[in-house]
């Protein structure tokens, strides 16, 4: 008789997306079946707190709504199969998806469950990682655990002390606010900043055919004192007959190092600024290539797990990036491995963000890349390989020319060996060569200068935050992780406390109200450094080095006893913006209340319940002759965008691009906006295009009598 053939192992693979089962599934054949628990299944109710305080702070977890279906199936899959690999992403987050999955299985099946991790999705880190399964890690878990916990508890205390004294709907956490605070206090900076005029002056000169134009850098001995357009006048009078001669011209080389590869933050902020990239768009789409994309026949997971604070570089992928050099830039790979430092504060789980096939060139997948996907791909390709590169030099170039008690300089600079700007296109910086000067020689004669240019400047205020900047920030100050730099930033903007503008992190007037509110009473929590301090005691967690509910023990019994306090002492501002206006409500008579609302204040009808008309807030009155109108937020249809127009359109055709502020034109009585450019950052002007009015100094001279 014939012995029964013994059937194969099966084995089910839990990852967190389908992109990702669909890459892995690839790479594992037959005998596995790759499905997604689409991130987590079970997880805090977002009815209620769900927090035991009197069981030493225990969650309450539930089967997240909609997700029942799901758990059910993967249930059921578990139940069919001899073995189950959780592979959900290798951070805390992951492995508490991990945790919650093993509880939710282990009871439905008598298969053997365990966790595999990996840092790349390839077929050798897939299958390594298969080989090598373990446990769930209980420490990983509980740092995950007590930062929930911790939000939680400080959301559910502080957002209904804000719907009681402000508005219902409010909300608040415990590291936005911190990133709120940041933002508020750099506006505030930006709004008291008084600009201050000054001037420069070039002047062209020339050498044969060619002319190259030099800046003014010293006066009769000293630096010059360029205040006011007199001052420049009276120098270009003085020496416009003077004859020029090259005194002095300077040669300075400077060695250049390359960049370490990217960190979350330091990826998040090159995307910013070189790409315009949100931080949410930057990890979306850095997700996508993580994940895996479809190059021709295979499906491949182009680029190391895209949330990490390391620099570190795997062995193999340091060997195979000398070896990928070697081939193509010989005479640019130094004799030992570069190795970059990984700061005190990094958690060190991960490598670096780099590419995971060493071969896979930018041009080598752009036909399979979106334009998005192929320009973020190039920046963490040319960072990583330009980081196990030689140095490169650079050759500044100044030259000195006097003219009469003046001396003007020019500068150009070039590269004089390329080291690793060999590989540096997307990332390459302007500064790096700057202009060509024709060959000088100390003593030349150049004869008189052709033509001055002075030109008026304001000093700039401090610089609104951008998503680069806040991000770095956050970074420095030790405030939130890899994993929550974006979701700080897109929350805050979600719940509109701040708004972009110009690519710039501005607070609205309820997010400056919320914030003045929880610093003045919570300023123990709402600060930077104790939000700091909080991600070493989550990391102390995760190495078990303290027991997670005795740190929360620590920080809820002073917290909530200050939450009361606030409670019984704090009065309400509920209705406190609310101002009776003169404006008539054009549907029922009465007159209209200006009420601050979720994205701004507006025109209510004081007739509400009964009248429901709404309108925008006049901002000015309308600048053109025989026009009673106000100017009002309008917006533009498809992706509406805002721009501020006349009400009595269309009979007037008015509008700005740019938003009047409250304040008229001491010149001429129009409205004043704020504008914003590169050369001059953020600066106030009149909105009449035949008005030369800017804001400066003299604009607040009286206010010093007050």
């Amino acid at each position: 008789m014939a012995s029964k053939k013994k059937s194969a192992k099966s084995t089910l693979v839990i990852v967190e997306s389908p992109a990702k089962a669909k890459t892995i599934e690839k790479y594992l054949g037959t005998g596995y079946t790759v499905k997604a628990s689409m991130g987590h299944l079970i997880d805090l109710p977002k009815s209620r707190m769900a927090i035991n305080i009197e069981d030493n702070f225990q969650p309450e977890y539930i089967t997240v709504r909609g997700r029942a279906k799901l758990l059910k199936e993967l249930q059921k899959d578990a139940k069919k199969s001899d073995y189950v690999l959780l592979a959900s992403d290798n951070d805390r987050e992951g492995e508490a998806i991990a945790w919650h999955l093993n509880n939710a299985l282990k009871d439905k099946t008598n298969a053997e469950i365990k966790r595999i991790v990996f840092n790349e999705i390839t077929p050798v880190a897939i299958k390594e990682a298969v080989k090598n399964p373990n446990d769930i890690d209980e420490s990983k878990v509980n740092a995950q655990k007590a930062r929930r916990v911790l939000d939680r508890l400080v959301g559910y205390n502080l957002s209904p002390l804000l719907w009681a004294k402000v508005k219902n709907g409010l909300s608040a956490g415990r590291v936005q606010s911190v990133a709120l605070r940041l933002i508020c206090e750099r506006e505030k900076e930006v709004e008291d900043f008084i600009p201050e005029e000054y001037w420069s002056l070039e002047a062209d000169f020339s050498k044969g055919k060619t002319q190259f134009t030099a800046q003014l850098v010293q006066y009769k001995d000293g630096k010059p004192e360029l205040k006011n357009e007199e001052s420049v006048n009276n120098i270009i009078n003085e020496i416009k007959n003077s004859e020029c001669k090259v005194i002095e011209i300077k040669n300075t080389d400077k060695t250049v190092r390359p960049k370490p590869p990217f960190t979350t933050s330091k990826l998040q902020q090159a995307a910013a600024n070189r790409l315009g990239f949100t931080s949410r768009k930057t990890m979306q789409i850095a997700q996508q290539l993580y994940e895996g994309i479809q190059i021709g026949s295979s499906r491949v997971g182009l680029i190391t797990y895209m949330r990490t604070d390391s620099v570190r570089i795997a062995q193999s992928a340091l060997d195979d990036a000398r070896a990928w050099i070697e081939k193509n830039y010989p005479e640019d790979l130094p004799k030992e491995p570069i190795y970059y430092s990984v700061g005190k504060s990094a958690q060190d789980a991960h490598e670096c963000i780099r590419p995971t096939y060493m071969d896979y060139t930018p041009d080598s997948v752009k036909e399979y890349l979106t334009r998005d996907q192929l320009r973020l791909y190039t920046i963490i390709w040319e960072r990583f390989f330009s980081s196990q590169m030689n140095n490169a030099k650079t050759r500044t170039t100044s030259v000195d020319i006097q003219a009469g008690d003046a001396i003007f300089r020019v500068s150009a600079s070039k590269i004089i060996e390329k080291g690793f700007y060999r590989v540096i296109k997307l990332l390459s910086s302007k500064e790096d060569v700057t202009g060509n000067l024709p060959s000088l020689k100390e003593g030349e004669v150049l004869g008189n200068a052709h033509k001055f240019y002075p030109e008026q400047h304001f000093t700039q205020g401090p610089a609104r935050y951008t998503d680069a900047s806040i991000v770095k920030m956050l970074e420095e100050k030790g405030i939130g992780r890899p994993s929550t730099y974006a979701p700080i930033i897109s929350v805050l903007l979600d719940r509109y406390y701040v708004t972009r503008s110009n690519k710039q992190l501005v607070p609205t007037v309820l997010g400056k109200m919320i914030c003045k509110i929880l610093v003045e009473a919570f300023p123990a929590v709402i600060n930077e450094h104790f939000t700091a301090e909080i991600e070493n005691k989550l990391d102390d967690v995760e190495q078990d080095k303290i027991i997670w509910n005795e740190m929360i023990s620590d920080f809820y019994e002073p917290f909530k006893h200050r939450v009361d306090e606030v409670e019984s002492t704090t009065e309400s501002i509920k209705g406190f913006l609310d101002e009776e206006t003169q404006i008539i409500c054009d549907k029922c008579g009465k007159n209209m209340v200006k009420k601050l609302g979720r994205f701004g204040f507006f025109l209510a009808c004081s007739g509400f319940p009964e009248c429901y008309n709404t309108k925008s807030i006049p901002l000015a009155k309308c600048p053109v002759d025989g026009c009673d109108g106000d100017i009002v937020t309008r917006k533009t249809k498809g992706r509406g965008k805002e721009f501020y127009g006349c009400t009595n359109y269309p009979k007037c055709s008015f509008i700005s691009h740019f938003k009047p502020i409250d304040s008229n034109c001491p010149k001429c009585g129009w409205f004043m906006v704020e504008k914003f450019d590169k050369k001059n950052g953020n600066f106030k002007s009149c909105i009449n295009p035949d008005c030369d009015y800017l804001h400066s100094v003299d604009e607040v001279s009286d206010s010093s009598e007050i």
